[in-house]
């Protein structure tokens, strides 16, 4: 072989390792669903023991999980102040495995892959409400094969940056930050536990997307993780899913299903976002109603 030989072999060479390299590091696009298709339903066999607020999945477990919120936490004399709201666990086919009591109000529950623990958000974590016991960022105890204790441990105590009393947080653990969608208002507030105010805000352009904030999830904001297609939020009026990019920019919708009923409740709690997965709660539907996940993005 001659040396220019060698040299154009050796520049093919680079061209195709460079081609690897940004196809390795390309940024991860995805579809958006023009209509939404249900990954998973879980019809609950437990009566809520309150409101159901959010949804979470453990991949290794296999396991979601859904939070109840809605009772503060009260004591007495020779009780301590604990919240009766519970926590349901079901398996990867929506079956009901167990229950516990851990004794939050809870909001927002989530699998932090930077902790391995499942995590659960009050309310009243800014203390926007006045201060109540049992607030902030707690971790969860499961068992080695994924059921629910009723113990668990403080991961982070009240901060004012996350704004409304009733926020339902979602959680990016790439930046290790949160979004904190505010009541009554297109406002997102990006949240970092070691500063005590917001580090952005982010205005979602609603006018866009052609819906008003009374339309939408009041408190309720989904992370997704794709880049370019960050957000989703659910259109409760017209059922559907908006999605956002990071800096509030409307990108595109995915339709519900038309005979799904959504009700009042659906603007305040029911919500939530797991295995790639949104989910909403069709109250209605079995004895003590039923979570539909619906996937709204497809990874090209």
């Amino acid at each position: 072989m001659t040396t220019k030989e060698e040299r154009i072999i050796m520049r093919i060479s680079t061209v195709l390792f460079a081609l690897v390299l940004t196809a390795t590091f390309q940024p991860v696009q995805a579809e958006i669903l023009a209509e939404a298709q249900v990954g998973i339903k879980i019809p609950l066999t437990q009566k809520p023991s309150t409101r159901p607020m959010t949804v979470a999945y453990i991949p290794g477990l296999k396991h979601y999980y859904i939070a109840d919120g809605g009772l503060a936490p009260m004591g007495s004399e020779t009780e301590a102040p604990i919240s009766k709201s519970e926590v349901h666990s079901y398996d990867s086919e929506g079956k009901y495995v167990n229950s516990s009591r851990p004794g939050y109000d809870n909001r927002s529950i989530y699998y932090n892959v930077n902790t391995n623990k499942l995590e659960t958000i009050t309310y009243n974590i800014s203390s926007f409400g006045g201060f109540s016991p049992n607030t902030g960022i707690f971790s969860i105890d499961l068992t080695e094969s994924g059921e629910l204790k009723e113990t668990s441990s403080d991961v982070f105590g009240f901060n004012p940056a996350f704004g409304d009393a009733n926020t339902m947080p979602s959680y990016n653990p790439e930046t290790n930050q949160y979004y904190a969608k505010q009541g009554r208002s297109n406002k997102v507030l990006v949240v970092d536990l070691k500063v005590r105010e917001q580090i952005a805000e982010i205005n979602l352009d609603l006018a866009k997307a052609g819906v008003a904030f009374d339309d939408v999830s009041d408190c309720f904001i989904a992370y997704s993780g794709i880049k370019g297609e960050e957000f989703a939020l659910l259109d409760i009026d017209h059922k559907a899913v908006l999605i956002f990019d990071l800096s509030g920019k409307f990108v595109g919708k995915s339709a519900l299903p038309k005979e799904l009923k959504l009700r009042s409740h659906n603007h305040l709690n029911g919500a939530g976002y797991a295995n790639d997965m949104i989910f909403v709660y069709h109250e209605s539907e079995g004895e003590f109603g039923t979570y539909y996940g619906f996937k709204v993005l497809k990874a090209n």
